[in-house]
């Protein structure tokens, strides 16, 4: 292909076009009124963004308000950048674009994407769950695509604002695509699978997070499952077996749901009652630490081992999950095994970096009880001074200090060497830390000014430092702090 002829990923502009997504129909599928402006309404755009520094050629601009911008300022800019169609919240006054008259764009961004999605004959893969998506998604992603062309959610995209823009990325050239959904309140796990309308639908299990408004464990699981209601019509359910909520969807739209684990057998749930046995499930698992984990997955089709690279026997799920997607896609054991193989951490999620001569374990996108659990056993293993920097955790309703004692109490379990608690609430960290484990070094800050002061003088060679907090707490830059020292 001819340099002047790439456009997005490599392919040319007409390679780009989005089946159907023609201006006419991006009117209709919105419910706004067209104003055309001599431009051909039967064109189909090449990219559909809300940000004005990605417009090209032919793109739909979707402007969205915020605090402090409103996109609508950019429409000049993105016309010159060569936009064929806006959406809008006023009228405007413009000649050579087109542009859609709607209450509000984020609602007509919905309904857009929705309308593409049934436009797509690929097939779909939903992961939602109160722990793991995203690590699950990049292991499901590393499996598929060892034999498609995969699309899957970047970032944090997967949000009604997120979501949206992550399927307008699915192009002609991509064969399946897999799609985070995340949730913290009731009916929008409604709003986001009647977009996605998942064939496979995958959920990690049901913790205790955004309990702010779920409220309780039963009330997740209702709020997750809503995406049952949306999927396709032969779609597969797979679930986490070991887990006591996900176990009770045996048959769901009158198919039955497929269960993975850690043995075959079902396990025991806290009133007795047996759980799901698993089709799909692991055995002698050896967790090698930092060099990452050991085992053998079984499944109707064959048995193979995997060194799986990443740390932390969570993993192991999130293998058995990405397998079972694998065989459903047409997958076989050894393309599979291979995926599994080669699935790799990102920014922020257990993404180990060597520094300084320190290991830092970035883990700082995001945190509940469960994964702050998760991290800590993995920086147990650490052959040096243990350090854990740990940051609020938000969202967790009434028995937010319970919670954030619980995650202190792991501390102390783990043996962790060195502990930095940042944050109101993670005083609790430090309070159950100290009373348990007298070994401990324990040090609380209230701001993060404060930790990133201390911190800078304290840490040093051979140390491995755990950096995990919920998001609004900004630990990124404890991990830029690090890596620059």
């Amino acid at each position: 292909m001819e340099k002047n002829q790439e456009f997005i990923d490599g392919h040319s502009i007409e390679e780009c076009r989005m089946k159907n997504l023609t201006i006419e129909n991006i009117a209709k599928a919105c419910e706004g009124k067209l104003v055309a402006n001599n431009q051909d309404i039967k064109k189909e755009v090449t990219g559909a963004v809300i940000d004005s520094r990605q417009v090209k050629k032919d793109f739909l601009f979707i402007p969205i308000k915020g605090a402090r911008v409103d996109g609508h300022d950019f429409i000049p800019q993105v016309i010159k950048q060569g936009a064929c169609v806006v959406l809008s919240e006023r009228e405007l006054d413009i000649s050579d674009c087109a542009y859609i008259l709607v209450e509000k764009t984020t609602e007509a961004m919905k309904k857009i994407a929705e309308f593409y999605r049934e436009q797509l004959d690929i097939k779909i893969v939903g992961i939602t769950g109160s722990v793991g998506k995203t690590s699950t998604k990049e292991m499901i992603s590393s499996v598929l695509s060892q034999k498609y062309e995969v699309l899957k959610t970047a970032g944090n995209f997967n949000n009604e604002i997120g979501l949206p823009l992550t399927i307008f990325n699915i192009h002609r050239w991509h064969e399946i695509a897999v799609l985070e959904m995340g949730i913290s309140d009731f009916d929008e796990m409604n709003r986001l699978s009647t977009m996605s309308k998942p064939d496979i639908q995958v959920i990690t299990n049901i913790g205790v997070c955004h309990l702010e408004n779920l409220k309780t464990r039963d009330g997740i699981l209702k709020a997750k499952t809503e995406c049952f209601d949306h999927m396709s019509k032969d779609g597969v359910v797979i679930l986490n077996g070991d887990d006591d909520k996900l176990c009770t969807k045996k048959i769901v739209n009158g198919k039955n749901s497929i269960f993975y684990g850690i043995d075959k057998e079902a396990k025991k749930a806290e009133n007795g009652e047996l759980m799901a046995e698993k089709s799909i499930y692991a055995t002698d698992v050896k967790n090698e630490g930092f060099e990452g984990i050991l085992t053998k997955v079984h499944t109707n089709e064959g048995t193979f081992e995997a060194r799986i690279s990443i740390p932390g026997e969570h993993n192991v799920y999130n293998a058995l999950a990405a397998t079972a997607v694998g065989l459903e896609a047409g997958l076989n054991i050894d393309e599979i095994k291979k995926g599994v193989e080669s699935a790799k951490t990102i920014a922020g999620r257990t993404n180990f970096i060597k520094v300084n001569g320190m290991t830092v374990i970035d883990d700082c996108y995001n945190a509940n009880p469960a994964s702050m659990q998760t991290a800590l056993e993995i920086l147990s293993h650490a052959t040096g001074r243990s350090v854990a920097i740990l940051g609020d955790m938000g969202e967790l309703g009434e028995d937010e200090v319970h919670l954030h004692e619980i995650v202190g109490e792991s501390v102390a379990k783990n043996n962790i060497d060195v502990l930095f608690a940042t944050g109101k609430l993670a005083k609790n960290y430090a309070k159950k830390a100290t009373e348990l484990n007298e070994k401990c070094d324990v040090h609380y800050n209230e701001k993060l000014e404060e930790l990133l002061k201390e911190l800078d003088a304290f840490v040093k060679k051979g140390d491995t430092i755990l950096v995990k907090a919920s998001h609004f707490m900004e630990f990124p830059k404890v991990v830029d702090m690090l890596k620059n020292k």
